[in-house]
């Protein structure tokens, strides 16, 4: 979603608003020019980063990730990990996600559901939740401050217009993004993941993260680590570089050659014996027998 930024127009209303809201509206400003202003991140249409993410056991793949702007108000993105030659993705086309993972035995792309393509949605806005929800009708609030590790931060906390949430924690110096809680309802089910983010580099004179800490609530020790090495924006991106890849439906067999298989003439063609259907074998439980 192209990000439309007005500063003066977080402080209208503040001699009647209450202070609860004008800490949140004057603490999404700081944030708002932390990260390099408004000019510099409208001007941003892609931006893609490149390194390598461990997931808990040490399970290293390679990490590349790419978010864009879709029209006035669309995102797309996508992300992709390599190991040992292949190839997992997931990507959000602006309407819906989509998966390709061959270490589950699938070659080709299938749908996700509409709960993780909502959830990956939020994740491909070049902005990111948080000063998005100046234009997209969230709701902002001040939660005061709270220690975390060591750093009395800012609380700001975001409930979308579906009922996701996210509470941020500002850095007091900076006034950029320390971590967040980001919780959402999965198949009916509520779900928190919390992630940590550091090491902040400008591309294209906006600040983004280089360090990614994640994992779900509760569980600090599963947690998946990105470490970025490079970032890039305003990238030539394939008009279908976010589409989910088409998988050709399979051929009829070819019709048969003239005189193979004929019956004699006047005669009956021989009817040919029913298939005898097999019940579908899961590759992770043999079939009996075997």
């Amino acid at each position: 979603m192209i990000v439309r930024h007005c500063l003066a127009a977080l402080l209208v209303g503040c001699a009647t608003a209450p202070a609860g809201a004008q800490d949140a509206q004057n603490l999404l400003a700081k944030n708002l020019e932390a990260r390099g202003g408004a000019a510099a991140l409208d001007a941003i249409k892609n931006v893609s980063f490149e390194g390598r993410t461990i997931f808990p056991g040490d399970f290293e793949v390679t990490y590349k990730e790419t978010h864009a702007r879709l029209g006035p108000s669309g995102a797309a993105g996508r992300v992709d990990f390599g190991i040992q030659g292949l190839e997992i993705t997931q990507a959000y086309d602006g309407h819906e996600g989509w998966r390709v993972n061959p270490l589950q035995g699938r070659k080709d792309a299938e749908k996700m559901s509409a709960d993780e393509g909502r959830a990956l949605a939020d994740a491909v806005l070049v902005e990111g939740p948080l000063l998005a929800a100046k234009t997209d009708g969230s709701r902002v609030d001040y939660l005061g401050r709270e220690d975390f590790d060591g750093t009395n931060a800012y609380k700001l906390k975001v409930t979308q217009k579906d009922g996701d949430e996210f509470t941020y924690w500002l850095d007091p110096d900076t006034f950029l993004e320390i971590k967040v809680d980001e919780t959402r309802k999965i198949r009916g089910a509520e779900q928190t993941t919390e992630t940590e983010l550091g090491d902040y580099e400008k591309i294209a004179g906006v600040y983004f993260p280089m360090s990614v800490e994640s994992w779900a609530q509760g569980q600090p020790a599963q947690r998946q680590r990105t470490i970025i090495a490079s970032g890039s924006a305003n990238t030539q991106l394939a008009s279908d570089y976010f589409a989910e890849p088409f998988t050709p439906a399979p051929t009829a067999k070819a019709a048969a050659q003239p005189g193979v298989g004929d019956t004699k003439k006047g005669s009956e063609p021989r009817a040919k014996p029913a298939a005898t259907k097999k019940p579908p074998v899961n590759p992770s439980h043999p079939a009996k027998g075997e």
